[in-house]
């Protein structure tokens, strides 16, 4: 129990510092962007040490403005990087097959969704529907995904490691890295911009 205020207590410390560091950050919405969805997804594998979940992030941009973002604990623990990115992939398509119904309301309609994913094994996962031996452990509701990507709701591609915005929520970085990546979600510092 001791431990687990001391973890709190360094936790809150570390968001209350990073707030007081980003008071002049924001996110930057250009005025003359295309209206394509694009979502990012990763997870990390077993991050949390207490009880071996991973952690799914993605972020989902319209254009290149960033409109909707998330970094969760997976329900289950994953027993493989293909079955957390396949989890991962599943909840950040689910929140895009919720955005474009609520664009789909404004009259914007949109057709195969790109996800992006780093993990070829997890996207290789939803365009073949054969079970393998390797795959048989992962529940079928986590095969949300590959439905969609038959019906044509989404496309499941490759990113490569450099370019995958997620990692802001799903690894280490260094600042450079952070930094970088910031800059692709559009998200700038207004006390350098005047």
């Amino acid at each position: 129990m001791f431990s687990v205020c001391l973890c709190l207590r360094y936790q809150a410390k570390r968001i209350l510092k990073y707030l007081k560091g980003t008071t002049n950050v924001g996110l930057w919405y250009p005025s003359k962007v295309s209206l394509n969805l694009v979502c990012y997804s990763d997870s990390d594998f077993a991050g949390c040490k207490l009880v071996r979940k991973s952690t799914s992030g993605a972020y989902h941009l319209l254009g290149s403005s960033l409109i909707s973002w998330h970094s969760k604990k997976q329900a289950c623990v994953a027993l493989s990087t293909k079955e957390a990115d396949c989890i991962a992939a599943g909840s950040c398509g689910a929140q895009s097959l919720w955005i474009k119904k609520q664009l789909s309301d404004c009259g914007l309609i949109l057709y195969k969704i790109p996800l992006l994913c780093d993990n070829t094994s997890a996207i290789n996962l939803t365009k073949n529907s054969m079970q393998h031996s390797s795959t048989k452990h992962i529940e079928i509701r986590h095969h949300f995904i590959r439905d969609h990507v038959n019906n044509g709701d989404c496309i499941i591609q490759f990113v490569a490691s450099e370019k995958q915005i997620a990692y802001l929520f799903t690894k280490p970085l260094n600042k450079e890295r952070f930094n970088f990546l910031w800059n692709e979600l559009g998200i700038i510092d207004f006390k350098c911009v005047n």
